[in-house]
């Protein structure tokens, strides 16, 4: 089963296009959570959202920055994961990008040791040397294009002078727009590729949804970045109504009752589906 069919399933199953961001900062976990804080917090969130979410994205820096014991509890996360609630997609937001040889090494730990079903990736070094990730036809190559922070644009909007005529027909001259037609254009030969575009600057994902069809996007900057939901969901559904991913990470983990702010985030989607 691909990620593209394993998340329809679960969405349909769910009725959600929520993506709950299991950021465990352990500054911010109480110590009633014992040793294993992480895990255990992780579990609390897990059991309290399992049937409101489409997927589980994972940020190895709230893991690394512990040294072994992150990666034990990002692993035990992940773990846990597949043997409770296999049916549910996990995406690990590693942000990875290397050459070649190297990432070959950054997929043996995601899709290998990690189990996971999706992972987050930069697009600077070019298709040739991101081919291992794009290689793994049953997962999800997630590739950064507009991302939610506010400085995003320092790189992302720089604009250039086109010579091919296609792109100048689709009133491609922003680096975004660029990344955007390059992986539904070429990268995508397995359709597996998917991109990353901020809730926070929802005219710029209405530009990336007119380029790249119906393809699925994890859109963050829900809920504590301060995005627009009815904004989000009017420039990023594809012509199913479907097509994203709307992360929340801290508004929901960090809530005073995750179920109750994972519940209304779906039900807030789901008036416009």
């Amino acid at each position: 089963m691909t990620f593209q069919e394993k998340l329809d399933k679960i969405i349909k199953k769910n009725k959600s296009l929520v993506c709950v961001g299991l950021d465990s900062d352990v500054t911010r976990l109480r110590q009633d959570f014992g040793e294993a804080k992480q895990l255990s917090f992780n579990k609390t969130i897990i059991e309290a959202t399992a049937d409101l979410v489409c997927s589980y994205k994972l940020n190895t820096a709230f893991y690394e920055s512990i040294g072994h014991e992150g990666i034990k509890a990002l692993k035990d996360t992940c773990d846990y994961l597949v043997q409770k609630y296999p049916e549910i997609p996990i995406i690990i937001d590693a942000k990875r990008a290397d050459i070649g040889n190297t990432n070959k090494g950054y997929v043996q730990f995601i899709f290998t040791y990690l189990g996971a079903d999706a992972v987050t990736i930069h697009p600077y070094l070019g298709e040739e040397a991101i081919r291992p990730f794009l290689d793994c036809k049953d997962k999800g190559i997630i590739i950064l294009c507009r991302t939610s922070n506010p400085g995003a644009g320092e790189f992302q909007d720089l604009e250039f002078r086109i010579q091919n005529s296609e792109l100048k027909t689709k009133n491609i001259n922003k680096l975004y727009q660029y990344v955007a037609y390059q992986v539904a254009n070429r990268w995508n030969k397995n359709k597996n590729c998917m991109l990353v575009i901020g809730a926070t600057y929802p005219d710029e994902l209405k530009e990336v949804r007119k380029i790249v069809g119906d393809m699925t996007l994890l859109v963050p900057g829900i809920g504590a970045q301060g995005g627009d939901l009815e904004a989000t969901l009017k420039a990023g559904l594809n012509s199913k109504k479907q097509g994203l991913m709307i992360n929340s990470s801290r508004g929901i983990i960090f809530a005073e009752n995750p179920r109750e702010e994972a519940m209304k985030l779906r039900n807030d989607i789901n008036k416009f589906l």
